[in-house]
């Protein structure tokens, strides 16, 4: 790739492929390695010190500075010409609290009821990988722009995304990339979707107060249960009607409780669920309109109510310019084949926080044994990965992380064609 120039494209995928074969030749196993080394040792969110630590002392090794957040884990490195063009790629780097339930494999959890059921431990390796790619290319004068490697705490608690933007991390980046693990597809396929791919996902604690009662006198006190019920009826519904239905804004209660006895009418209940969304404007309405809806309820049984809105995550929404890059770095290194549709998910992923300031993409990489029949699913005790997945993600993110900075100015693409939901 001699000579090459931010807009250079035709010239310079041909180069790209064998200065990967070659360079994966020689680390595919470090990287395996690496990935299994984490998976013996998971951290949890803003617990992941000796990651962090694996992490920087890596890529310190090939002459990079990565700096640490300061809350002392996750960290940001650059990669190339300080006013170049540039593209992030960001892993999560957290792990789950979760037993690791694997039984056959020598790279199994050393951590008592901590896992990486996520795959957070294939997308830090992935990006490693890319990132000493780009350090080997920076150092021959070969990289046209410059790749920031974000590596970030916390994304299952959540507030790792916010606490990187905070330090800097993105300040100065035109567009981000990331992969996430999808045991669903097949290693050496990429799935793609346009707009929003995974959900807003918030919680709401409602509180109901009432001066209590006997379940003789309903009409004496104002009967609580009545009232709760149909709080937690009526407010999905309500809320459902106030916004767009393709935005797909959903609350989902998950533990209702209220008095003790039979006979007595309680004092207080709660009720505990779930916002999910896949509109950004219907999500940062969301909590004005619950709280409107609560009160209207509420007053109509003579109950006093509140209303605790905890946000999580925006939903990830794809730019499609963005998608259009992972679709032709995909065709560079999987072949034409490589790019398949993919399904929204209401699970909820924080790197949207990054794409509410910058254009970018989330894209799901295969992890599946080809023809396996296989069937592990996220945040499960099981979970594990064919890693071959690894070369498959550092050949993804370094094609698409070229791309980008080959062709910043890309105009406008056609969004990739749906999936129904998952």
């Amino acid at each position: 790739m001699p000579g090459l120039a931010p807009h250079a494209a035709p010239e310079a995928p041909a180069a790209l492929e064998p200065q990967l074969d070659v360079f994966l030749a020689r680390h595919e196993d470090e990287l395996i390695g690496f990935r299994r080394d984490l998976h013996m040792h998971p951290e949890l969110g803003f617990a992941e010190h000796r990651t962090t630590a694996r992490i920087a002392e890596r890529l310190r090794a090939v002459g990079l500075h990565p700096v640490i957040l300061p809350g002392g884990t996750g960290l940001f490195c650059d990669i190339g010409p300080e006013d170049g063009y540039t593209v992030a790629l960001r892993a999560d780097i957290d792990a789950l609290p979760l037993q690791d339930e694997k039984e056959d494999v020598p790279y199994r959890s050393t951590v008592p009821g901590v896992a990486h059921a996520c795959g957070h431990d294939v997308h830090t390796t992935m990006v490693l990988g890319a990132g000493l790619f780009f350090a080997q290319q920076a150092a021959a004068g070969l990289l046209p722009g410059r790749v920031r490697l974000l590596f970030q705490p916390a994304e299952e608690t959540p507030g790792g995304a916010l606490d990187v933007m905070a330090a800097g991390g993105i300040v100065g980046v035109d567009r981000a990339f990331a992969l996430h693990c999808d045991p669903r597809i097949e290693v050496g396929q990429l799935g793609l979707r346009t707009g929003a791919i995974t959900a807003a996902c918030d919680k709401v604690y409602v509180k109901v107060k009432g001066p209590g009662g006997h379940t003789a006198r309903p009409h004496l006190t104002a009967d609580l249960v009545y009232a709760l019920a149909k709080i937690v009826t009526e407010l999905p519904a309500a809320l459902s009607r106030r916004v767009d239905p393709r935005s797909s804004l959903s609350l989902v209660w998950g533990r209702v409780s209220a008095g003790s006895v039979a006979n007595a009418i309680p004092d207080d209940g709660i009720a505990e669920g779930t916002v999910r969304c896949l509109d950004d404007e219907a999500w940062h309405r969301a909590p004005e309109m619950m709280k409107s809806l609560l009160a209207s309820v509420a007053a109509a049984y003579d109950v006093e109510a509140s209303l605790e809105y905890a946000r999580g995550v925006p939903p990830t929404v794809n730019e499609a310019t963005s998608v259009q890059m992972f679709r032709d770095a995909a065709a560079l290194v999987l072949g034409e084949e490589g790019a398949v549709p993919t399904p929204q998910s209401l699970g909820g992923e924080d790197f949207g926080w990054y794409l509410e300031s910058i254009p970018g993409a989330l894209a799901r990489l295969g992890v599946k044994r080809p023809g396996s029949a296989d069937d592990y699913d996220l945040h499960r005790g099981d979970f594990d990965v064919d890693e071959a997945c690894i070369a498959v993600g550092v050949r993804v993110l370094t094609a698409t992380a070229l791309t980008a900075l080959w062709d910043g100015n890309r105009p406008a693409a056609e969004p990739v064609e749906g999936a129904p939901l998952a």
